[in-house]
């Protein structure tokens, strides 16, 4: 299986809104293959509480503007450390660069396929998921996705 065209359409549409609002670290993972009940996994960082919540509303926005999309359920939105927004065939976290880090969800998940999201690539966005400054809001996502040597 891979990610259908309305999973893909959500996920890029969030991760560009997660990206104006300067989120880090923006990953896209198939995860289809892994679990029957959602297609893909998007996850994003930011270095605050607020930040996380500036995020969040903007992602929920954005689908609403351009998918007419709205969350099925949406968590851990009252703490701001990371936010779990399910839209059924997508899930969308967006964590605080500090839980990001100590749940590494792309580690958990380092054999799903990364999702091409067509994002523009900056280096140095961010400390990245494993304090590296690796990460990007490129496609790729993080360079130890996959482990050193590993191709993306």
């Amino acid at each position: 299986m891979t990610v259908n065209d309305l999973s893909l359409s959500i996920l890029r549409v969030a991760a560009s809104a997660a990206d104006a609002k300067q989120a880090h670290d923006i990953v896209a993972l198939d995860v289809s293959d892994a679990l029957g009940i959602t297609d893909a996994f998007l996850v994003a960082s930011a270095s605050n509480e607020r930040l996380v919540n500036a995020v969040v509303d903007e992602i929920e926005e954005k689908l609403i503007e351009q998918l007419d999309l709205r969350p099925l359920r949406r968590e851990g939105r009252s703490e701001g450390r990371w936010v779990l927004l399910d839209y059924g065939d997508v899930v969308i976290h967006v964590q605080h660069d500090e839980d990001r880090t100590f749940y590494a969800l792309e580690r958990l998940w380092r054999d799903s396929p990364v999702v091409d999201l067509g994002l523009p690539a900056r280096g140095g966005t961010g400390p990245g998921p494993g304090g590296t400054g690796a990460g990007t809001s490129g496609a790729t996502g993080p360079a130890d996705l996959h482990g050193p040597g590993t191709p993306a």
